[in-house]
């Protein structure tokens, strides 16, 4: 059953992080995929499922060669386990250049606003879990649990089996464990 919350945001942080986990154990999923840019709700998901994947914002995104993540986080949470991927977004990597540079839209942010439609937090869910898979952080042709937000902490949380970026349309949105209701 899906939870709704009333409003997105980071007040809905520690239930999202307990019904993703709950829901990884009912269903014996061993990977999570979070999204993460200061590694606060990577913290709360360390040491409680076998892998887990922090995927945060690309070096740059907050401003020239700015990483929104402390070297200091960084180090603990590779110390503990966390394997964590810094890179250009799936949905807005050269389509946007294009974009920000000649005007126009592209096929990435057509696919991001539709996503959007369900919410930010499972655009952001269904994206990490791709750009893990490209990266060989989660295995191929396995449901993993995506955990993502509409700003900063987490709101949603999702059952994906992802493809790879190259056969996008194949990914499958599986369940949607909760998600806010304003957005």
């Amino acid at each position: 059953m899906t939870a709704y919350w009333p409003q997105k945001g980071p007040a809905n942080t520690e239930q999202t992080v307990a019904l993703a986990l709950k829901r990884a154990q009912e269903l014996g999923i061993e990977h999570i995929v979070v999204a993460s840019c200061s590694g606060e709700t990577a913290k709360k998901l360390v040491g409680k499922v076998p892998h887990l994947v922090c995927v945060t914002h690309h070096v740059g995104f907050a401003g020239p060669g700015v990483d929104e993540m402390p070297p200091e986080v960084r180090e603990e949470l590779a110390s503990r386990g966390v394997k964590l991927l810094t890179t250009t977004h799936l949905m807005g990597g050269l389509d946007r250049g294009v974009r920000n540079k000649f005007g126009g839209v592209y096929p990435a942010e057509i696919i991001a606003q539709t996503l959007r439609m369900l919410g930010q937090g499972l655009k952001v869910c269904v994206e990490i879990a791709v750009m893990a898979l490209d990266a060989g952080l989660i295995p191929f042709g396995r449901e993993v649990i995506a955990v993502g937000g509409s700003s900063k902490g987490a709101d949603t949380a999702a059952v994906i089996l992802p493809a790879h970026s190259h056969h996008f349309f194949d990914t499958k949105i599986k369940e949607i464990i909760c998600k806010p209701r304003e957005f």
